[in-house]
């Protein structure tokens, strides 16, 4: 009777510990969002997330409807192109293709990087050539363009510190031609770190259960 009632005892304490909580990854920004994460659809401001080759981006400084925008999908509340220069029309690579790593910072100090993952969608000219999350290939739905979103996500890869690069490939075509990248993050997740009395509840369940099988190994002996 009383093994019968230890293991009762033992069933509610593991029930009682709650399950680590799964939250939305923070640090993972759309492109074109001011520092505190809120929306800005025009205008002439620097890049507060994402760094291009280890400097920050500056956004671009045409309004929709104007070159490139219009060939390209136009800026809007929800993200925005990041290009070298604050002038998103300017050509570059008139002599040979172009590469650009566009680079995102974000921790997970108090998350479980284990259970992490994210996916997202991006738009670029000419194309996406890599996506790394420390240094790990991410994949995605191909090379992409400037008219359409193509996916990526990532599932595996995370740490507690973590640097996301997206490197773009401008083709100099006919003497050169604008380069940008545009990225949307549609979903995330990731476990929070259970409380010290959560961990305190399964330590307690897992030294009464072995506190139940010494007994049982006693009563059948």
């Amino acid at each position: 009777m009383r093994l019968f009632s230890g293991s009762i005892l033992m069933a509610s304490l593991l029930v009682a510990a709650p399950a680590a909580a799964a939250v939305t990854i923070p640090g993972l920004f759309n492109s074109g969002r001011s520092a505190d994460g809120a929306a800005v659809s025009a205008g002439v401001v620097q890049e507060a997330h994402w760094r291009l080759n280890g400097t920050m981006v500056p956004w671009n400084s045409v309004v929709n409807g104007s070159f490139p925008q219009g060939p390209w999908l136009a800026d809007n509340d929800v993200s925005r192109w990041m290009t070298p220069t604050s002038n998103a029309g300017q050509s570059f690579d008139a002599n040979a293709d172009g590469f650009y790593t566009y680079s995102l910072n974000f921790s997970l100090a108090g998350y479980q990087p284990g259970t992490a993952m994210f996916t997202g969608r991006f738009l670029a000219d000419n194309q996406v050539s890599s996506i790394l999350l420390n240094g790990n290939p991410v994949s995605f739905g191909g090379p992409g363009s400037f008219t359409g979103w193509t996916s990526f996500a990532a599932m595996m890869g995370f740490q507690r510190d973590n640097l996301l690069q997206i490197t773009t490939r401008n083709l100099r075509q006919n003497g050169g031609n604008p380069t940008g990248l545009r990225v949307e993050f549609l979903s995330s997740s990731v476990n929070v770190v259970p409380e010290p009395a959560s961990w305190a509840l399964l330590i307690a369940g897992f030294g009464l259960t072995g506190a139940v099988m010494r007994r049982r190994r006693v009563a059948v002996a």
